[in-house]
C-alpha cells in the first residue's frame, strides 16, 4: 500500500497535485471500486480465484484527431500508458496477475475490414484468452486498455457460467457498431462482439456469447456519427439507462437484474461514463455524466446482491502522464 498512501498524501499536500486533481480523483476511485467489490463478492464464494488481467490493448481506438494538442501516435498508444498506470494505483492485492503482451509498432494500427489494429486484435485476443484459459480463474477484474479488453474475459467467464451471466455495461456510448459502419475503431464494436456479432474471424475466437436480453447500458448519452444508433440498439434488444436513472439510487439497475435470472454479473466501467466537469479521465468528454460517487455506489450496490465474477476499467488515456513523458523524453542525462 506504500504506493497508494504516497499517492493519497501527494494528493492533499502538493500544490502540483492540485493542479492534477482530475487524475487523483481517478486513482481514489479505483480503489473504492476495485477493493470493495471483491471483497463483498467473495463473501458469497469464498474459496474462488480472482485474475487481475493488465490488458493495454489500444489498437481498438481511432482517437488522435480529439486531442490534437498531444502527438498522434502518442495518442493512439495511450491506452497502454493508462493501462500501466491504473496497476500501479490500483489497490495491492493478493490476486495473480498477468499481463498481455501488446504490440506498441505503429504498423499494428493498420485497418483491415473495416478494422483498425485487426491484424493486432487477432493476435492480442489469441494471447489473451491463452493467458486466462492457463490460470483458470473463477473471476477476472481487467485493467485496460480500451473498451475492448472486456470482450475475451467476459465470453470466457460466459463459458464458465452458461446461461447465468448479466452484464451491466457503464459507458456513455452504446458500443454496439458493427465492421462497415463509418467508425473502425473496434473499442466502439466491443458490446456487440460480446454478444458473437461483428467479424467472423474475431468473433470465432471467443469462447462463448453474452445474451443481449440479458444486458444493460448505464449511463449512455452519446450517440454521434462515431457510434450505432438508437434503432441498432432496440434491434439488437439492450436496454439502457441514463445517468439521471441512478444518480439518487440503484434501485433501476437492481431491478432490471431480477428480470434476468442471473446469479452472476460482470461490470465494465469505461471512464468516459464519468461526468468530465469532475473529472476528466479517458477521450470522451460529453457532458452530464456519471458523478464519481454515483458510480461507486451502483457497483458495490450490485455487488451486494450478486456475484460480480467480471470488472473491468476501461478507456484511461491520462493526458498529462502522457505530457509529462515526453517533457522528460526531451531531458538530458535521463536517457544514459
Amino acid at each position: 500500500m506504500r504506493v497508494y498512501q504516497y499517492l493519497c498524501d501527494l494528493y492533499i499536500h502538493s500544490n502540483f497535485a492540485l493542479k492534477m486533481k482530475h487524475k487523483f480523483l481517478l486513482f481514489v476511485v479505483l480503489s473504492l471500486i476495485i477493493g470493495t467489490t471483491y471483497a463483498k463478492s467473495n463473501e458469497m464464494k469464498t474459496n474462488s480465484k480472482t485474475l487481475r488481467l493488465i490488458y493495454p490493448q489500444w489498437q481498438g481506438g481511432v482517437v488522435a484527431s480529439w486531442m490534437p494538442d498531444i502527438p498522434a501516435n502518442d495518442v493512439s498508444r495511450g491506452y497502454f500508458l493508462g493501462a500501466q498506470l491504473l496497476q500501479v494505483l490500483a489497490p495491492e492485492s493478493k490476486q495473480q496477475t498477468v499481463e498481455v503482451p501488446i504490440s506498441l509498432d505503429m504498423e499494428s494500427h493498420k485497418e483491415e475490414k473495416g478494422i483498425s489494429g485487426y491484424r493486432a486484435i487477432i493476435k492480442q485476443s489469441k494471447d489473451a484468452l491463452d493467458l486466462i484459459r492457463r490460470e483458470n480463474p473463477d473471476r477476472i477484474v481487467t485493467l485496460g486498455g480500451e473498451c475492448s479488453v472486456s470482450v475475451v474475459p467476459f465470453t470466457y467467464l460466459a463459458e464458465k457460467y452458461p446461461e447465468d451471466v448479466a452484464v451491466v455495461w457503464i459507458d456513455a456510448h452504446p458500443d454496439l457498431n458493427l465492421p462497415g459502419d463509418s467508425y473502425t475503431g473496434y473499442h466502439a464494436m466491443a458490446l456487440t462482439a460480446c454478444f458473437g456479432m461483428g467479424d467472423k474471424e474475431i468473433v470465432d475466437l471467443f469462447p462463448a456469447k453474452l445474451n443481449p436480453s440479458k444486458s444493460i447500458i448505464v449511463g449512455l448519452r452519446a450517440w454521434n456519427d462515431t457510434n450505432a444508433s438508437k434503432e441498432r440498439q432496440e434491434e439488437i434488444g439492450v436496454e439502457s439507462l441514463s445517468p439521471a436513472h441512478v444518480a439518487q439510487n440503484s434501485t433501476a439497475v437492481l431491478d432490471w437484474l431480477k428480470t434476468t435470472g442471473a446469479s452472476k454479473v460482470v461490470i465494465h466501467f469505461d471512464l468516459d461514463a464519468l461526468d468530465p466537469a469532475e473529472i476528466i479521465a479517458a477521450v470522451g468528454t460529453d457532458p452530464d455524466g456519471l458523478k464519481i460517487e454515483t458510480v461507486v455506489r451502483v457497483i458495490n450496490d450490485i455487488a451486494k446482491e450478486y456475484d460480480v465474477v467480471g470488472l473491468t476499467i476501461a478507456e484511461p488515456m491520462p493526458r498529462v502522464a502522457i505530457k509529462i513523458k515526453n517533457m522528460l523524453n526531451q531531458m538530458p542525462l535521463l536517457k544514459e
